[in-house]
């Protein structure tokens, strides 16, 4: 039922399809073709890989559409059906059972995004480990998708949490984790710290060699759980009846 709910706004389907597609369109339209070195900064060696700057640019973009698209959809999930939660664990309902009923849905709904976008992206770009990215790209959306969870459990308001999606989507995941941004940034240990770091690190490596990124994805794993244990939190202490 909430993922009907969710569905049944169409704008949401259009934006799913249309938002990773016009992206990777215009950046396969106007991205240059030359190739540059970049260090692949979450490997204990100091390894650089030599990439075209329209593959990395089209990779770049494939991961910040999938973490900004499942951040704004897990924020719509707690927000938009706040009222409707509450009076159900009125109506007898246990605020845990809306809680597994959310996280399933964003689960299937991150899957699908992942699966749809990495697809797309393999039109565009000839990856060296297909699966690997598409998990990658989940853990994207499972940091962002529980950052979503957590300000839409933190705030009402539904303008405030926009802002607060946005911006970190656009600074930490749209701007800092470009691989061309952060060779030549002054103090990339501040990068190192922001949530989209270690999926997009996992997400290139994966892209472009055959190193492990078993580091960067177990790293991934722990930044979503520190989101969602306190939206969790937050959202039982606020559907619950007190006596």
């Amino acid at each position: 039922m909430i993922l009907r709910m969710l569905l049944r706004r169409r704008i949401i389907l259009v934006a799913l399809l249309l938002i990773p597609a016009v992206f990777l369109t215009i950046v396969e339209l106007t991205a240059p073709t030359r190739f540059i070195p970049f260090r692949l900064a979450s490997l204990d060696l100091r390894v650089f890989i030599r990439e075209s700057l329209k593959e990395i640019a089209l990779i770049f973009f494939a991961i910040t559409s999938s973490g900004f698209l499942v951040s704004l959809l897990a924020l719509n999930l707690i927000q938009i059906e706040n009222d409707v939660n509450r009076r159900l664990v009125i109506g007898g309902y246990n605020p845990f059972e809306l809680l597994i009923s959310s996280l399933l849905a964003l689960i299937l709904l991150i899957l699908t995004i992942a699966v749809y976008i990495g697809l797309l992206i393999n039109i565009f770009v000839s990856l060296r480990h297909l699966p690997m990215f598409v998990f990658s790209l989940m853990l994207i959306g499972f940091v962002y998708g529980c950052y979503g969870l957590a300000i839409g459990s933190l705030i009402k308001g539904k303008l405030e949490g926009v802002f607060f999606i946005v911006m970190l989507a656009n600074i930490g995941l749209g701007w800092l984790q470009n691989p061309m941004y952060y060779a030549e940034a002054h103090n990339n240990a501040i990068i190192r710290y922001l949530p989209a770091y270690f999926p997009s690190q996992s997400a290139i490596i994966a892209a472009f060699t055959d190193y492990s990124g078993a580091n960067p994805r177990f790293y991934s794993m722990l930044y979503g759980t520190g989101f969602l244990i306190p939206a969790l939190l937050i959202f039982y202490n606020k559907m619950r009846i007190k006596k």
